[in-house]
Formats: structure tokens, C-alpha cells, sequence
């Protein structure tokens, strides 16, 4: 049976059990918590090399593999990122983003004009989870490691084999409705297929900050590209509209793909693998990227 002095000693000593967690604010536990404060990537003798650096520590876990395709955490969503393959990056008990909810790492998604790495995306950040992705030109061998001072976590993708340099054309804002060229490293044989892989990734921060930019028009990717006496055909992903411009993703891929000797004509195709003009030597649109 329970004494009134049993009870009165539980009174007593329940405030004094709980006073340790009541005492700690919210914001001094995250704190505590490795924090996202800058995304890098380089090229070094032999690799292209990804660096995430923290303040706080580094993130306890890490896990690194390749997936065929990059889901984001929380709406299970797939997040398109162009590239031959795709490297899946999380780090657990971590966070990139501020108490307002704001990055503290900057941009989420990031290209880069090197043989490796095309482009680096976020792909979820909540419940102690940071998570991105990678896309490469090519499948190959990587090295996680650590690095102190500052703390970051280092990805080296090995990069021995051959590229060549072709063009990847973006719209240049200040001369509007002008196209520019840029030059990008891509994989032998397949260098229209690489040249459209970079077309998707758009400018990077560099070329963005000088006014290029890639208009979507809706379109997040392509599924298919083909190449038959001299004509392209390019079966887009995603919703491609023109939203009543004249200027829409069919201008990038008509100059990317003509800069071939092998493409004369280019047709392109919506997601349902409809275009205007199917048959015949002459470029077509699909009606959706009509003005």
C-alpha cells in the first residue's frame, strides 16, 4: 500500500527528474548538431573531387552507393539530375539549414563543368537527415574519406579515361534572345548524348552569374535520343509547354545537336512521343511548345 510519505517523496523528487531536459533550449540542441556550410567540387591529378565541409563536427554516419535513380527523402519523389549515373550521398544526425529554415550552404543544386561531375542536388534535409545527390558522366570508383580543420567529408570519383570538348548552348540574358556556347567535357562515343546531359544541367554558378540561363520550358529531362540519317529525335521527360514564348527549350536543343556533322534536322518529342512533324527531313516541335 502507498504511505502519504512515499508519495510525498515522489512529489519532491519528479520536479528535480525533470528539470535537466526542461533546462535545455531547442536551439542550443541544434547547436550541437553538425551543420552544412559548404558544397565544393574540383578537379585533382586523376579525380574530380566532391568536398562537403561542416561546422560542429562531422556528421556520425555516412552511406554512399549508386542507385538508378535519386528519390527525395520525405515525399519519395524522384528528383531528376542529369549524368550517365547517379550517386546517392546521406548524412545522418546533420542538418544544412538555418533556424528560419534557410540553406546554409548555399545553392541546392549546382553544376559543374568537369570530365566527372556534372551536377550535385539535395535531396532532403529533415529529421537529422542531409541527403544529396550526384550525377556523373560515368560510373566509376569513388573514395569517402574524412578530413579535419576544417571538418568536411571528401568524395573522390576516379576520372582515367578520355573526354573531348563540345558545346552546350544557354541563353545569354544580356543579348536576349541570342544563344551562347559553352564548352563542356563529354565521353567518347556518345558525345551528343554527353552534350545534351550537360545541356539539362544548365550553367554553372559562374556562367549563371555572367546572365546565361537554360529555359526548361517544363521539360525535366529526356528519355531517348536517336540519331538516323541525319536526324535527331529527342523524346523529352516532364511537361514541356512554351507558356505563349517564342523562346523555349527547342531553341537549346536545336543548337546543341546541329553542332554534330551527323544531325541536319532535330524532332522533338513530348513525354507521350507526340511531334508535329514525325516524318520528313525538318525539324519539328511537339504542338505543346507551340507560342
Amino acid at each position: 500500500m502507498t504511505t502519504m510519505r512515499s508519495l510525498l517523496v515522489r512529489a519532491l523528487l519528479a520536479p528535480a527528474l525533470l528539470a535537466p531536459v526542461a533546462l535545455i533550449p531547442a536551439a542550443a540542441q541544434a547547436e550541437t548538431v553538425p551543420q552544412l556550410v559548404a558544397v565544393r567540387a574540383d578537379r585533382h591529378p586523376g579525380v574530380d573531387r566532391l568536398v562537403f565541409e561542416f561546422r560542429n563536427g562531422l556528421p556520425p554516419t555516412r552511406i554512399a552507393e549508386y542507385v538508378p535513380k535519386l528519390i527525395a527523402d520525405g515525399s519519395g519523389h524522384t528528383v531528376p539530375v542529369p549524368g550517365a549515373a547517379k550517386l546517392a550521398l546521406r548524412f545522418f544526425d546533420a542538418r544544412g539549414h538555418n533556424e528560419a529554415g534557410g540553406s546554409t550552404y548555399g545553392a541546392k543544386r549546382r553544376t559543374y563543368a568537369l570530365p566527372g561531375v556534372i551536377q550535385v542536388v539535395n535531396t532532403g534535409d529533415w529529421e537529422a537527415t542531409l541527403s544529396f545527390g550526384v550525377g556523373l558522366a560515368k560510373k566509376v570508383p569513388y573514395r569517402m574519406y574524412t578530413l579535419t580543420k576544417p571538418s568536411r567529408i571528401v568524395v573522390d570519383f576516379t576520372v582515367n579515361y578520355r573526354t573531348v570538348p563540345v558545346k552546350a548552348y544557354f541563353l545569354d540574358l544580356p543579348r536576349e534572345p541570342k544563344l551562347k556556347a559553352v564548352s563542356r567535357p563529354v565521353v567518347p562515343p556518345s558525345t551528343a548524348h554527353g552534350a545534351l546531359q550537360r545541356l539539362f544541367a544548365g550553367p554553372t554558378a559562374a556562367e549563371q552569374a555572367a546572365g546565361l540561363r537554360f529555359v526548361s520550358s517544363g521539360a525535366t529531362g529526356y528519355s531517348k535520343l536517336t540519331v538516323t540519317n541525319k536526324v535527331a529525335r529527342v523524346y523529352l521527360t516532364g511537361k514541356p509547354k512554351s507558356g505563349g514564348a517564342t523562346f523555349t527549350i527547342a531553341n537549346h536543343l536545336n543548337a546543341t545537336l546541329k553542332q554534330f556533322p551527323t544531325v541536319k534536322w532535330v524532332k522533338i518529342y513530348d513525354a507521350a512521343g507526340k511531334t508535329q512533324r514525325p516524318g520528313g527531313n525538318s525539324d519539328s516541335i511537339p504542338e505543346s511548345l507551340e507560342p
